[in-house]
Order: C-alpha cells, then structure tokens, then sequence
C-alpha cells in the first residue's frame, strides 16, 4: 500500500510539472556533429579552407617524399662497382634512370670527377640542398595552419559572446537559456579550430621527420661517395 501510494504521488506530481511547463515532458534534441557545425558561424567558412588546405599540402607532400624513399639500399654498391672498373659512362646512366634525390647529388659529383676533393664536395652539398629543399616544400604551411586555426576559432567563439552580451544589453534582461544556448553553440569554433591545429600539427611533424630521414641518408651516401673516390687508385 505504501509504494501505491508513493508511486501515485510520484506520478501526479510528474503530471503537476508537465502541465506547468509542457517543455519538460518533450525529450531533448539530440546533439549533431553537422548541425552544430553550421551552427559555429562565418568563422567555420576559414576554418573550413584551413583544414582543406592542410589535408591537400600533406596528401601531396607525402607522396611525393614517399616517392623519394624508394629502396636505393643497392645504389652505392652499383655505382662502387661502376667506379672501381672506370666505367664512369655507367655510373652515370645508372643514376640518371634512377632519378631520385640521393641519384641527382651523386650525379653531380660524378660530373666533378678529376676535379679536386673540395670541389666535388661542394657541388654535391650545394644539390642536396637544393633537393632538401624541394622535398620541404610547402610543409610550413602547415605549422602556419597548426598556428592560426585555434586562434581563428577563439576568435569565433570571442564574437560570439559580445554579440550575445550585446542582445542581453538591448533587452535589459539576462535569461539563462539564451545565454547558455548561445555559447555552446560559438564555442563549436574554438573546438573545430583546435582539432584542425592538432591535426595539422602532427601531419606537420610526420612529413618532417620522413624528410629528416632522406637527408640522414643523402649525407651518409655523400660520405660513401666522397670515400670512394679517395681510395688509393682512383
């Protein structure tokens, strides 16, 4: 009898809140990734560009490093053996159908041969950097991103709230709702722009450490090469 009795009271007074304020019989809207995402304003439009561009540079940079990380682990013995037996015409053909960073740097102190040491050192460091350099190619646009996107999207969320302290100065009221329902959804751009930065900071750090790796290998193949030519006999 006495859990009747508490159940029904439970429900009248559940039927008492409803009839008061029909909102809380009404389910909460579910929360959606896209619709919050519209919500976050013009400041989702650079953001949106940011994480495009940051998607596009990284896509094509990795492809193109990729392309010049190919196996080459049998090119130094290749052109040792060229070198060895004088066939210079060789060494050089070998390294020009190989066409990859480390094969263009070689070539160049290949040309130099017959010159002094000084000399081919310098025309094979002066084409790694050269090369270093085109592998390195727009990946600081991608630290820039890293940089920018979260500080685009406070800037976001900052204007949203003077807009929304601006509408509670002109009703002269504050009101819990419109204030709350306003922040939650600009704060959709401080959240949007830290995970591009976060993303786009560590699609940063991968491409430069497979760049760090091809220029360990260029030096150490330079070294190889550099060795090479002053054995005794060559």
């Amino acid at each position: 009898m006495i859990a009747l009795l508490i159940q029904d009271t439970t429900q009248v007074l559940q039927d008492t809140a409803n009839a008061v304020n029909p909102a809380l019989s009404q389910p909460a809207p579910e929360l959606h990734f896209i619709d919050l995402l519209f919500k976050g304003g013009w400041v989702m439009v650079p953001l949106a560009f940011l994480a495009f561009l940051a998607l596009v540079i990284f896509v094509e940079r990795y492809l193109t490093i990729k392309k010049a990380t190919k196996d080459e682990s049998n090119l130094m013995g290749q052109i040792r053996s060229y070198i060895q037996s004088g066939n210079l015409e060789g060494a050089s053909a070998l390294l020009r159908n190989n066409n990859s960073p480390l094969s263009r740097m070689l070539q160049k102190g290949l040309k130099r041969i017959g010159r002094p040491i000084k000399d081919i050192e310098g025309a094979i460091e002066n084409v790694g950097k050269l090369e270093v350099s085109k592998l390195e190619k727009n990946i600081s646009i991608l630290g820039i991103v890293a940089g920018i996107a979260p500080m685009l999207g406070f800037v976001g969320t900052i204007v949203g709230v003077i807009t929304i302290f601006h509408q509670v100065s002109i009703k002269g009221a504050i009101e819990i709702g419109t204030i709350s329902g306003g922040l939650y959804t600009k704060m959709i751009t401080s959240a949007t722009g830290l995970i591009i930065g976060i993303i786009a900071y560590v699609l940063y750090h991968i491409l430069n450490i497979m760049v760090e790796k091809i220029i360990l290998k260029m030096e150490t193949d330079a070294i190889d090469f550099i060795d090479l030519l002053e054995e005794p006999g060559k």
